[in-house]
Parts: structure tokens; C-alpha cells; sequence
């Protein structure tokens, strides 16, 4: 699956963000155990990592002809790209390279460095030297940045991947669940890393990869801040988890919150409700802010001055995912940035994934007053009209009986 899914890619996307960019030839290259983001994902699946160095390049011959796919290397990588470099007949790897760029005579040649992305940075300065020494005359005027391309391919999505995200995601949710229940917490007993690790154990026994240590937390009336670490989890307590896997080179990122009944309890509080609500009323205007085109600066402005005209306390982190939890793409917003940010500055694009993440706080009257941090994060597609949740969303506190 993971091959077709890649086919699929190199065959539909690259022509199209080539011919977006107006760049006619990206080459790639990569070390092994060193990868560019960029070329990691276009491994095929029995390609754990590149082979000593690999290099792969893309040439636009234009007129609507195909897009050439060749590799540079002495291992072949499937039948997704053209072995082209016969190391008996010409032992430099790097004047192999060209010789293929004097042959078709590119207008610019893209690698990937960038100052703002990592994920457009895959270059290093030793292969850029040996790549521009190999270079006949006048060529090295042409290399221009491949920063845009490398975004644009880690952020695209392909039918073929929106027919298996949301299930990626059902999975993400469905341990959470578990997570959050009696099979797992016992209140009064089991403490926030036993939870914790008990992830990463059903990830390892399920075969699933998490990408970050799974987050969990306790706010709890009276206390400041979020409770971690060997706190014991109590009735009466508001838990917080942040969680996200690695399936079929796609991944998931979940914010939760679940409230633990004290006894004879049978639903949260109103004012625990309320919160969630006022959190998903966010959730609602960071959609409707979304536009094709615009920055991710500009519309997380639109959603804050929507929540704030209503009186909501929001704070709007929300970010791209796909290839990577913190995916390629703009951001809209950070944690300890509300006021926009270079790394927001890029168009919102049609046609990604997205992580929308978020937080509202609401002051619970049943617990004095006390502002409580209500975040949310649910995975969502945007198709440039309209965004979707992937598999829904939290609009209920998941209830934890303590007796």
C-alpha cells in the first residue's frame, strides 16, 4: 500500500507543484542514515533509508510531457524511478549528475535550502560544494531554492490517502478511549505515567509507532497548572491527553479531555460542560476562517477576532500534519505567538491535512471561579472550500467512574 500510495504521488503531484513552482529540475540527495525530509518519504517500502548517497532528480521537459524520475545511485529504489548512473562507466557520482543537468539544460535546478523550513533544508554544505564543483560553467546561476516544492509535496494529500486517514485516526481515537476508561485507570490508584506508559505499550503490542511520548495531564479544582508525572489521578479530577501514531507513513495528532465522576456522580458539572462547549465554539470559527490563499497569519487573526467578539478566552496553535505530526505547511498560530509569525506568512493551501489544535479558557463556577485550559487538537481535511474532521471530534467529556 505504501508503494502504491507513493506511485501515486510521484505520478500526480510532482507534475502538478513542478509546474506550480515554475521549476523544470529538483534534485534531491541524501545520505544514508541522513535523509532529507523530503526524499525520506519517496523511499520505497522496502527502503528503510537511502543507500550511501542517494540522489534523485526531476526534470519537467515541458510541452505536457511526463516528468523524467531518475536516480543517481548506485541501488535502485523499485520501478518508481530510472536507474541512470552506471558506476563502471563513469566512477563520480556527482559528474554523473552533470552530465544528466548538461544534457537537458535546465532553465533553474532547485535543491533544497532554506532558512525558515527544515523541511526545505535537506542540502548540506559539503554535497552542495561537491554538486556546484561537478557543475559546468554557468549552471550554478541557475539553482534556485526547492523550499516551496519540498512544502508543497510533504503537504499535499492524494485521494488514495484520504481513503485511509480517517481510519488512521479512528485507530488514534479508539486508544484513547481505551485510555481513558476503567480498563486502564483505576482512580485513586493509577498515577499519569502509568497511563502514559500504558501507550506506549499498546502501540508496541499493536504493531503502531508513536511520534512523540504520549502526553497526560490532571487539572484539578484547586490546583494550578497541569498535575503530571506520578500524580495519582482522583475522582473529581479533568484529565488531558495529547496523543498521536505513525501508520502507513501518515500521522495522527488527538487532544482529549475526559473527567473522572467522584462517587455517585453520573455526569460532569455544568460548568465543565460549558467549558468543552465554549472550546468547540472555537473549533467552529478557526474553520469558517479557513481560505485558500490566504497566510496562516491572516486566518488565525480572522478566527481570534471572531472568538474574542464573542467574549471567548481562546489561544490557537494549529498546524499541518501528514508525513509529519508537525507537518510541512504554514502555521496558524502558536502557543506563545498569538500575533502571527514568519512561519505562518505561507498561503493556506487546498488540498492538505491539518491538525486543529486549539484552546479556550473558561472559568468553572463549581470549582470557585478557577480558569480551566479546555484544549482540543482533531485531524481534519481541507479541500479548499471547507474543512472536515477526519473522524469527528470531541463535543463530550469522556466519563471515568470512580466506584
Amino acid at each position: 500500500m505504501i508503494d502504491e500510495i507513493l506511485a501515486e504521488r510521484l505520478e500526480t503531484v510532482i507534475p502538478a507543484i513542478m509546474r506550480e513552482q515554475g521549476v523544470d529540475f529538483w534534485l534531491l540527495m541524501s545520505r544514508e542514515y541522513f535523509e532529507d525530509p523530503v526524499t525520506a518519504t519517496m523511499l520505497d517500502a522496502e527502503s528503510m533509508h537511502a543507500r550511501r548517497r542517494t540522489i534523485l532528480v526531476f526534470h519537467d521537459p515541458g510541452d505536457g510531457q511526463p516528468v523524467e524520475r531518475l536516480t543517481v545511485s548506485r541501488y535502485g529504489l523499485a520501478d518508481l524511478f530510472e536507474a541512470s548512473w552506471s558506476p563502471e562507466s563513469q566512477p563520480d557520482q556527482w559528474q554523473a549528475v552533470a552530465e544528466i543537468i548538461s544534457k537537458r539544460d535546465p532553465a533553474k535546478i532547485a535543491v533544497n535550502f532554506s532558512d525558515l523550513t527544515a523541511f526545505g533544508d535537506g542540502m548540506t554544505l559539503s554535497q552542495y560544494r561537491a554538486f556546484t564543483e561537478a557543475l559546468p560553467e554557468g549552471y550554478e546561476n541557475r539553482i534556485v531554492s526547492g523550499e516551496a516544492l519540498s512544502i508543497r509535496w510533504l503537504e499535499s494529500r492524494t485521494p488514495r490517502e484520504l481513503e485511509i486517514y480517517p481510519g488512521i485516526v479512528r485507530i488514534a481515537h479508539s486508544i484513547i478511549g481505551t485510555a481513558f476508561s476503567r480498563e486502564v485507570i483505576t482512580p485513586g490508584k493509577t498515577s499519569v505515567e502509568e497511563v502514559q506508559w500504558w501507550y506506549r505499550e499498546k502501540l508496541a503490542e499493536l504493531g503502531l509507532t508513536p511520534w512523540f511520548h504520549p502526553s497526560v495531564g490532571i487539572q484539578r479544582q484547586g490546583r494550578e497548572g497541569m498535575l503530571r508525572g506520578s500524580e495519582v489521578i482522583q475522582p473529581g479530577d479533568l484529565l488531558w491527553t495529547d496523543f498521536g501514531i505513525t501508520y502507513l507513513r501518515l500521522n495522527t495528532d488527538t487532544q482529549h479531555l475526559a473527567y473522572v465522576l467522584k462517587p455517585g456522580e453520573t455526569r460532569a458539572t455544568a460548568g465543565l460542560v460549558a467549558g468543552l462547549k465554549a472550546t468547540n465554539r472555537v473549533q467552529d470559527l478557526l474553520l469558517e476562517s479557513f481560505e485558500a490563499g490566504l497566510s496562516g497569519n491572516e486566518v488565525l487573526a480572522r478566527a481570534r477576532a471572531k472568538a474574542l467578539s464573542e467574549g471567548l478566552d481562546p489561544s490557537i496553535y494549529s498546524h499541518p500534519i501528514g508525513f509529519h505530526g508537525h507537518g510541512a505547511g504554514t502555521a496558524i498560530g502558536f502557543w506563545d505567538n498569538q500575533n502571527g509569525d514568519p512561519r505562518g506568512a505561507f498561503p493556506v493551501q487546498a488540498g492538505t491535512t491539518w491538525s486543529i489544535e486549539l484552546t479556550n479558557y473558561h472559568k468553572v463556577p463549581e470549582w470557585g471561579g478557577q480558569r480551566v485550559d479546555f484544549r482540543s487538537e482533531e485531524d481534519a481535511w481541507f479541500d479548499g472550500e471547507r474543512v472536515r474532521f477526519l473522524d469527528g471530534r470531541q463535543t463530550e467529556l469522556t466519563l471515568i467512574p470512580s466506584d
